[in-house]
């Protein structure tokens, strides 16, 4: 299955933050993937990144669950 933006915000919500966007022409590199777009969702306390979804233009680039101690784990999307 493809996940577009609207599968992916219904399934995690609206991002507490966004870094980029769809039409920046800059590319980043984190957690292995290339992204232009990233929203990041906070933990209850505000400030801890739970969680960041990267995008490549339209393109989903990864899903990545952030730990304590900053690194990424891909997130494997499956039907929910």
């Amino acid at each position: 299955m493809t996940y577009d933006r609207a599968s992916v915000w219904k399934r995690f919500g609206a991002p507490t933050d966004q870094q980029g966007s769809v039409n920046d022409p800059r590319t980043q590199r984190e957690h292995g993937v290339e992204w232009n777009e990233k929203w990041v969702y906070r933990g209850r306390d505000g400030q801890s990144v739970t969680r960041v979804v990267l995008w490549n233009r339209y393109d989903l680039a990864g899903v990545f669950r952030i730990g304590p101690d900053g690194s990424g784990e891909a997130e494997p999307l499956t039907e929910a």
